[in-house]
């Protein structure tokens, strides 16, 4: 397994993300948003591994003006807007390899061998 970690310090779910794996002896890699952003191929390969924008974005988000921005403006724009204002994003991003989750989902991160 190759497991990265998307998401911030002050994330609680990050946080939770990161537990789990330490407690089943699985090494990751974990990466701060606010120092270090997804890469545009890291973010097309999560983005196409969770089906899509909508399911990355988190309407909870404290930058609502960007939010609104990125969901209203053309289609080709929007993936720029996103890598720009990665702060829109739900964390945390867990990556393994191809596949990738958004938020805590300990159910299916069990079953990534």
């Amino acid at each position: 397994m190759n497991i990265q970690i998307f998401g911030t310090t002050k994330c609680f779910d990050t946080k939770k993300a990161q537990r789990y794996f330490k407690e089943r002896g699985v090494k990751f890699q974990f990466v701060d948003l606010k120092e270090k952003g997804l890469s545009k191929g890291e973010y097309s390969s999560v983005k196409q591994a969770v089906g899509g924008l909508d399911a990355m974005l988190n309407p909870e988000c404290r930058d609502q003006n960007a939010l609104a921005l990125i969901r209203y403006i053309s289609d080709e724009d929007k993936d720029e807007k996103v890598l720009e204002n990665q702060q829109v994003l739900k964390t945390p991003i867990v990556r393994n390899g191809r596949l990738a989750t958004v938020g805590y989902q300990p159910e299916i991160w069990k079953n990534w061998k």
